[in-house]
């Protein structure tokens, strides 16, 4: 879930030795780390941040919802406002504002104040992401981009499998407000040391918003967006509550931290699993089985939850059951992307980045919606979210089709 972007201008790759270059993306994905725990763990924090701050769980996932689609909106309009800083000065700029977003959440006293928190350390991690995948590039031979990327882009994914357990854990012991402090703490180590290691890089050119976004207009690519929006919105309508809905399934609020680490470790396989079965099979037959896969584990989750427990062990390989199957969509999106406007391959990768946290920030919204009426409507409605995922699939592949039947 990351914005991937063409080579921001000339860097020390062709003369730093390529181990070096490779240190230094472990610097940048730390920084991606600190964003993907940041976006992810208050899901486990929620009906603690309700309380301190006495609103219901529903209104304190708000805090989720404006995380997300602040940095679906502020991603493409940053990239541009932003092409022509010095990376360096970028990067640690935009971990300072993590930074200071993360101590403003972690002071909030009221929602507002929190909900305003949450906006700038999205801008941040807005600014970060992006720009943390273009400079490993840059840093490194040709022959080794790929590996820096995945170095990078790996910070998000460990921290779905790590972060978000470890941050649980620390606002277990010591209260949210100190998980959201860890983090800002991390982002501000992460900047220190992108400002004593990483070497200078130049911006890049200016491109106009407007141009950015004119991919949009081939049928191809409006075909497929909008259906990483529906796949992330059915994950994120449970996913968001994972407290009261694992605790539905007689899931105690320790066990909630382990439940999500097997849902980051599933997440982990899932991503792993999709990038060679796409090579191997195509994305279509990826998406069909994950999405599939989704419905199952959230409908028997769901069915399960009416009783008001079930076994540790099945609710455990459900959940990362759905963790493989909520994070297996994204390689296969990329590529059906790329597929779509191979010369602008960065932009369409970027904005299917932007999809999937409107996704998740629409699947919060949607699961706040649905608590009201109980945990088994959470559930039937991300099951149903998954089931849409698929009808759509199939009408965009029939828009596909179309398009490259009347292209010259």
């Amino acid at each position: 879930m990351s914005h991937l972007h063409t080579r921001t201008g000339p860097g020390p790759a062709t003369t730093a030795p390529p181990s070096r270059g490779l240190r230094f993306t472990l610097i940048l994905a730390a920084g991606t780390f600190a964003v993907g725990t940041d976006a992810f763990v208050v899901a486990g924090l929620l009906p603690d941040m309700a309380a301190a701050l006495r609103v219901s769980t529903a209104a304190a996932g708000q805090s989720v919802t404006v995380f997300a689609i602040s940095y679906a909106i502020l991603a493409p309009v940053l990239s541009t406002l932003t092409a022509r800083l010095p990376r360096r000065t970028l990067l640690v700029a935009a971990l300072l504002v993590l930074a200071a977003g993360n101590l403003v959440s972690a002071g909030a006293g009221t929602l507002p104040v929190l909900i305003v928190g949450r906006v700038v350390a999205a801008a941040g991690a807005a600014a970060y992401t992006p720009n943390a995948g273009a400079v490993g590039t840059s840093l490194v031979p040709p022959a080794l981009r790929g590996r820096a990327l995945a170095v990078v882009i790996g910070g998000l994914t460990v921290a779905t499998a790590l972060g978000v357990p470890l941050g649980g854990l620390t606002g277990r012991w010591l209260g949210w407000r100190a998980a959201l402090t860890a983090v800002a703490l991390l982002a501000l180590a992460v900047a220190v040391a992108v400002r004593l290691a990483m070497p200078a890089l130049p911006g890049g050119p200016a491109v106009p918003l407007r141009t950015r976004l004119t991919t949009l207009r081939r049928p191809a690519v409006l075909a497929v967006l909008p259906l990483t929006v529906i796949g992330m919105t059915a994950c994120y309508t449970v996913y968001a509550f994972a407290v009261p809905t694992l605790g539905a399934l007689g899931v105690s609020a320790y066990q909630v931290n382990l439940m999500l680490l097997l849902y980051g470790v599933g997440a982990i396989a899932g991503n792993l699993a999709s990038g060679y079965a796409t090579d191997r099979w195509g994305a279509v037959p990826v998406l069909v089985v994950g999405y599939a896969a989704l419905a199952v584990a959230l409908g028997v989750l769901g069915a399960l939850s009416t009783a008001g427990s079930a076994p540790t062990p099945l609710v455990g390989l459900l959940v990362c059951a759905w963790g493989a199957a909520s994070w297996c969509q994204t390689p296969a999106q990329q590529h059906r992307l790329i597929a779509a406007a191979p010369q602008q391959a960065p932009l369409v990768v970027s904005l299917n980045s932007s999809a999937i946290y409107l996704g998740i920030g629409l699947g919060t919204t949607a699961g706040a919606a649905a608590l009201t009426a109980g945990v088994p409507a959470m559930y039937a409605l991300g099951t149903v979210g998954a089931l849409v995922a698929l009808l759509v699939l199939q009408l965009g592949r029939r828009i596909i089709r179309r398009a490259e039947a009347v292209a010259p």
